[in-house]
């Protein structure tokens, strides 16, 4: 071989190899960055949500899907349409689509534990919203993200006994409870009946479900009033129930806020109204607006850092003479 035919073999060669280094350098270098950035910014979060029960649950609804947006995960959500059953068939479809993370609002408190153990044997971790689960097992699940819904009952029966300080009695409340065996129901109504047990003079005279919603709350507001000669104060659970519940008492010739007080929880911008106009006595608030602290939470558990338990939302009490200049703020 030539001096000139070995040195073209050799330019020949080297630019082969540069070639080679680039072609593999290159997509290796992509790849392996998009990795990365799915891994660290790409969360999938599957949401069951109890429904659309209240304005509260709407309001509840757009923050956790306006935050995964603005968060960047991918949110799979689902609507339980307030059955149970439906929750946990949902559960199972992430579970079966291996999302990240799972996060929901369970309908009840009780009967969670097998699905709960299939994601988390499936390594999906879990983050309870707004309302609570039964279980023994607290590792079936990595935090709680929402309310104190005892002390919104204490708050309720506290803001009562304050009214009814120097009234001698009796004093008889119908009491609008929420869907049945959900927490905020169970925690509301305990909340509020440890309050009232130290003064004999607070009588719950009838307690009943309104299913969180403003014809059902419409519908046993009716029955209470039939059936109950004397009804001084109403506490519903929240403010669709107390909404309904306003149209009844208006509808039977009685004044709500005044003739029958009215005491509820949630804070929706259509309780403020009502309050202005005065037909509600006070709101305990609840706040739904949730989403934001649950994105954080939930990207917080995928990389596997540590969380609190139980994370609680700031809330408030409303009385009627505070109503009128907390209601522009209210966003739901």
């Amino acid at each position: 071989m030539t001096r000139r035919a070995a040195l073209v073999l050799t330019v020949a060669l080297l630019a082969s190899s540069a070639l080679t280094a680039c072609s593999t350098e290159g997509p290796d270098s992509g790849v392996s960055a998009g990795a990365k950035s799915g891994s660290g910014g790409s969360i999938t979060m599957g949401f069951a949500q109890v429904g659309a029960e209240s304005g509260w649950r709407t309001a509840n609804t757009k923050s956790v899907q306006e935050a995964a947006k603005k968060a960047g995960i991918d949110l799979k959500f689902s609507d339980a349409q307030q059955k149970q059953e439906n929750q946990i068939k949902a559960i199972r479809t992430f579970i079966q689509q291996k999302v990240d993370v799972i996060a929901f609002s369970p309908v009840v408190e009780s009967g969670w534990d097998t699905v709960l153990k299939e994601a988390k044997d499936a390594g999906i971790p879990v983050i309870l919203t707004d309302r609570a689960v039964a279980t023994e097992d607290t590792s079936l699940y990595k935090t709680f993200l929402g309310s104190d819904f005892v002390k919104e009952g204490k708050s309720a029966g506290e803001w009562l006994t304050g009214a009814y300080a120097k009234e001698r009695g009796p004093v008889n409340i119908v009491e609008l409870q929420g869907t049945t065996g959900s927490a905020p129901a169970n925690d509301r109504k305990a909340g509020f009946a440890d309050v009232i047990r130290s003064d004999g003079k607070f009588k719950i005279v009838a307690s009943q479900s309104g299913d969180f919603t403003r014809a059902k709350g419409k519908e046993v507001m009716q029955a209470f009033l039939k059936s109950q000669k004397d009804i001084d104060v109403l506490y519903a659970h929240n403010d669709d129930m107390a909404l309904g519940a306003i149209q009844a008492i208006e509808e039977s010739g009685k004044k709500p806020g005044t003739d029958i007080k009215v005491i509820s929880v949630d804070g929706i911008k259509d309780a403020f109204v009502a309050m202005t106009e005065g037909k509600i006595n006070v709101v305990v608030e609840c706040n739904p607006m949730l989403g934001d602290q649950l994105m954080e939470l939930a990207k917080k558990v995928v990389a596997g850092e540590s969380v609190p338990p139980r994370v609680e939302t700031e809330e408030g009490v409303f009385p009627q003479d505070k109503a009128a200049a907390a209601l522009p703020s209210r966003n739901y």
